[in-house]
């Protein structure tokens, strides 16, 4: 059985329609699915866990 992803976008995203979606429900398989929330039957990116969590760290600490 294949686990679909369960999308979501972040609380601080304001429906500007400008947001990606993830799918955090496929870490254990070591992927996190980033997608185009104006495309949802587009293409999704199949991130590595780690490289995932090394991008939120970096965003977390840089200041724009």
């Amino acid at each position: 059985m294949t686990e679909s992803p369960r999308w979501f976008k972040s609380s601080y995203s304001s429906n500007g329609g400008a947001c990606v979606e993830i799918a955090t429900n496929l870490t254990a398989r070591g992927v996190v699915p980033v997608r185009d929330s104006k495309n949802p039957t587009g293409p999704a990116l199949a991130i590595d866990t780690a490289a995932w969590a090394d991008f939120v760290a970096f965003v977390r600490t840089t200041e724009i």
